[in-house]
């Protein structure tokens, strides 16, 4: 089975392996070209079978399917959890292979599903996108993530201890401190691993508006269920054993009553 994606590039890497330089001129344009991949212990399981993608810089696109179909493998392929069995993926025309793990992981901000928080206060879990941020960082990045008015109702503020884990904030308080951290992360590719899909209706609207701040001149892989999620992205890529069947804008999609429009409709009932 797919894995899902780790905490840990969403954690800031730190150390001298970092190119800062680097990091500072990459504009975040994306390429797959013929990647093909399959677990090593599945090596007969192909999970993408030959995709080619392009996501210019900027850019929000969307991988589709009527189940996981290689949609979180291709972030997971891109932060190099796993490498690909065959092909190419480059940032800026430079294979993700040739860049150091650190660098790699610090160019790409990550707000999962379940968002992994430390036992330790608001500001220490939100300073962990960026070590070395000042005071006046972290509260403009909770603030525009939606999360300064919660947190100033704590009597601590942000030294208000959240707990193991978190568990003394609900969802969507945690996905917007999870928001805040990437923003002051400040990363040149982002990731929405599902951030939005375990919320109520209250929690979603606060947290897709931080979400859609976030996003804002960012190249974005938006991997998601719910295709109102989806409408969001420029460009949608509809997966299906593997392949890329169908690719184009929602509105286009819909107009050509394939499988992205089966599965609106489906996910509209």
């Amino acid at each position: 089975p797919e894995k899902e994606i780790g905490v840990s590039a969403a954690i800031s890497a730190s150390g001298p392996v970092v190119d800062k330089a680097e990091i500072a001129s990459t504009n975040g344009e994306v390429r797959y070209e013929n990647v093909r991949f399959s677990y090593p212990t599945r090596p007969e399981a192909e999970v993408l079978q030959g995709i080619s993608l392009n996501i210019d810089a900027g850019k929000k696109i969307a991988p589709a399917s009527s189940s996981g179909a290689g949609k979180p493998t291709t972030a997971q392929l891109l932060m190099r959890f796993s490498d690909i069995s065959e092909g190419g993926i480059t940032i800026d025309g430079k294979p993700v292979r040739d860049y150091p793990l650190a660098t790699l992981r610090q160019l790409i901000g990550v707000v999962p599903q379940e968002v992994i928080l430390f036992g330790g206060t608001i500001r220490e879990n939100i300073a962990y996108g960026r070590l070395q941020a000042s005071e006046e960082e972290i509260r403009d990045a909770a603030q525009k993530a939606n999360a300064l008015e919660f947190i100033e109702k704590f009597p601590e503020g942000f030294d208000t201890v959240v707990g193991e884990r978190g568990i003394k904030l609900s969802g969507g308080q945690r996905q917007r401190l999870a928001i805040a951290r990437a923003i002051l992360k400040d990363p040149v590719i982002l990731v929405l691993d599902e951030a939005t899909s375990s919320l109520d209706a209250g929690s979603e609207k606060l947290v897709q508006d931080a979400l859609d701040k976030l996003m804002e001149n960012r190249t974005t892989l938006i991997i998601a269920h719910r295709l109102s999620a989806v409408k969001q992205a420029d460009r949608a890529c509809v997966f299906e054993d593997g392949r890329i069947i169908e690719e184009g804008h929602h509105d286009e999609l819909i107009a050509r009553e394939g499988l992205y429009a089966q599965l609106y409709g489906e996910r509209q009932m």
